[in-house]
């Protein structure tokens, strides 16, 4: 009974070898539609795999690169006195360069809301429920 149970992990381990999901291609997944100066801003991409499922990707997978600006991982650095309109990000999957991916992201361009004052904000009301003793 344990050389058949041998045999079968064998077969099963071996004969998944060749069945690996490869990345079809990599699409952008922006979490925003601008870029923020004086940040780090996220660039998500994900891989399309030849069965048809997503996989997130990060800078293991990936090689950023955007003209002169500078990446931490998958975060696009944009300094505060960045005089660009816009920046082009490029994304290219390191175990296959032939798939790559480029998409210009427009850096905002107003200024951040203020945030609304302590005393601004509405007061919490108790919950419905049990009381506490």
């Amino acid at each position: 009974m344990k050389k058949m149970w041998c045999v079968f992990i064998l077969i099963a381990v071996f004969g998944m070898k060749g069945k690996t999901q490869q990345i079809d291609s990599i699409f952008f997944h922006l979490y925003t539609d601008s870029l923020k100066k004086g940040t780090h801003n996220y660039i998500n991409v994900d891989g399309k795999l030849s069965g048809g499922r997503w996989l997130p990707l990060t800078s293991k997978e990936l090689v950023f690169s955007a003209n002169g600006f500078r990446f931490s991982g998958n975060e696009l650095i944009v300094p505060v006195d960045c005089p660009e309109e816009k920046i082009t990000v490029r994304a290219v999957l390191r175990s296959t360069p032939t798939v790559a991916i480029e998409q210009t992201i427009w850096i905002k361009r107003l200024p951040e809301p203020d945030l609304p004052a302590e005393s601004g904000l509405p007061s919490r009301t108790p919950s419905k429920g049990r009381k506490r003793s």
